[in-house]
């Protein structure tokens, strides 16, 4: 299952559209955008935004993984309940 991203438009200070418009150069800006962002909205703490970033990483990571989706126990995919138990974590 693939995170839906929905197009949002923001207005930025021009001093930072300028470094924004250099990271799209090296196809980095919406990636980090979204995830300054999103860390912003998941909580202040930044120990705890930047663990449940690498968490959501992770799932990204194993349901990616052509193998782990093609292995099966219990009618569940080894990609389906590792991704459960990385989820079962975040904070």
């Amino acid at each position: 299952m693939e995170t839906k991203l929905i197009p949002y438009t923001v207005y930025l200070p021009e001093e930072h559209f300028g470094k924004i418009k250099a990271l799209a150069k090296e196809r980095k800006a919406s990636g980090v955008i979204r995830d300054a962002l999103c860390s912003f909205l998941d909580g202040d703490d930044q120990y705890v935004s930047g663990y449940n970033k690498a968490i959501k990483e992770s799932i990204k990571r194993v349901r990616a993984n052509e193998e782990l989706r093609s292995i099966s126990i219990r009618n569940q995919t080894v990609s389906q309940k590792v991704s459960d138990i990385l989820q079962s974590m975040e904070k």
